[in-house]
């Protein structure tokens, strides 16, 4: 069975086999060997819940099974486009990036945090479906929770929302301003609270600035 590597990262390596994609955690040397099992279990555990409960809320990859002993955990393949590479030259980018803001908006409200907002863990797959009374042809499906986490606090999740407007800012500079502002229509119209979300967002921006003025 030929295993095709997607990508290597400095926490896991992920293959591809056939319809599945297998995100195998990596040793780390420099870690007591007891700690760092211990560590990498933990996080693939913690992975694994939160791709089963985000499934309930948004489009994520189908967990089809995870090994802590193994620190492994092995996905359905989602035959789509990576958001990163495609996003400027979409026709219809904007209502994209609304339904990445509804998206992260809709994590928030069940208390995730993705942790690692940038359009390269996102994949638009084309699926025809229903939203707010209007067919379309599209789904953004969110991947890779390995930085994720369980919170309700306004900061974590102002905070998820600044990676996203970084990460538009470093790969869609050119479309940048709109892309963004498309995003926030999507979270104000799926967010619970999001007045007071935005509110700390500007804070966290500013707190951002003074950093890089100092």
């Amino acid at each position: 069975m030929e295993k095709q590597i997607l990508c290597q990262g400095a926490e896991a390596i992920i293959t591809k086999e056939e319809d599945k994609v297998i995100k195998q955690r990596i040793k780390k040397s420099y870690r007591l060997p007891e700690l760092d099992k211990k560590l990498r279990e933990q996080r693939t555990r913690k992975e694994a819940k939160l791709l089963k409960d985000s499934s309930k809320y948004i489009p994520v990859p189908v967990l089809i099974s995870s090994s802590d002993k193994e620190t492994k955990i092995v996905l359905e393949f989602l035959d789509g486009k990576k958001l990163s590479e495609h996003l400027n030259t979409l026709k219809n980018a904007e209502e994209v990036c609304k339904q990445i803001g509804e998206n992260i908006a809709k994590l928030h409200n069940e208390g995730i945090i993705h942790g690692d907002l940038t359009t390269s863990n996102m994949i638009l797959k084309s699926k025809e479906v229903e939203r707010q009374g209007t067919l379309v042809p599209y789904e953004v499906y969110f991947i890779d929770f390995g930085l994720g986490f369980n919170s309700q606090k306004t900061e974590d999740k102002a905070v998820d929302l600044h990676l996203i407007k970084q990460a538009l800012e470093a790969k869609h500079f050119e479309h940048f301003e709109k892309f963004f502002n498309a995003v926030l229509a999507g979270y104000k119209s799926a967010s619970k609270n999001p007045n007071e979300i935005l509110k700390r967002l500007e804070k966290v921006e500013l707190r951002g600035r003074y950093k890089q003025a100092g």
